[in-house]
C-alpha cells in the first residue's frame, strides 16, 4: 500500500497523539490534558486517603479496650475530616467559574493534608511505652 503525502502526513501526525494520549492516560507523571491530571490527582488522594485508613485501623485496634479513646479517635477524625474538606474547598476557591482545574486543586490540597494527618498518626503508632503525650498505647 502506498500512501499519499498527504495521507503519511496525517499518519505521522496522527500516531504521536495517539500514543501520548494513551501513554498519559496510564502515567500521570506525562499526563498532556487536563482530564487526565484530575483523573491522575483524584487516584493520588485516594491512594493517600487508603494510607490514611489503614494506620487509623492500626490505632482503632490498638483502643480495643479503651471505649473512651476510641470514642475521642472517631470525633477527632470526623472533625479532621470536616477540616480538611473545608480547608481544601478554600484553598479551590468558588466552585462557580473555578474552570476544569478545580478538581485537580482540591484533590491536590486533600492529598497533601491527608500526608500531613498520616504523619501524626505515624507518630502515634510509633510513641516509646511510657509516652504521657501520647494517646495510643504502644505495641
Amino acid at each position: 500500500m502506498r500512501l499519499s503525502k498527504t495521507g503519511l502526513a496525517t499518519l505521522i501526525l496522527a500516531v504521536p497523539i495517539f500514543a501520548n494520549t494513551a501513554r498519559a492516560a496510564d502515567d500521570c507523571a506525562n499526563a498532556m490534558d487536563q482530564a487526565t491530571m484530575n483523573e491522575c490527582a483524584g487516584k493520588s488522594f485516594a491512594a493517600a486517603d487508603k494510607k490514611l485508613n489503614d494506620a487509623y485501623k492500626q490505632i482503632e485496634g490498638r483502643l480495643k479496650d479503651d471505649a473512651a479513646g476510641k470514642k475521642l479517635l472517631v470525633d477527632a477524625q470526623r472533625a479532621w475530616v470536616a477540616f480538611r474538606d473545608a480547608e481544601c474547598a478554600f484553598q479551590g476557591g468558588p466552585r462557580e467559574g473555578a474552570g476544569s482545574m478545580y478538581p485537580m486543586v482540591v484533590a491536590g490540597c486533600q492529598e497533601a493534608v491527608t500526608d500531613d494527618r498520616l504523619k501524626d498518626f505515624q507518630g502515634y503508632l510509633n510513641c516509646q511505652e511510657g509516652d504521657a503525650n501520647c494517646p495510643v498505647p504502644a505495641q
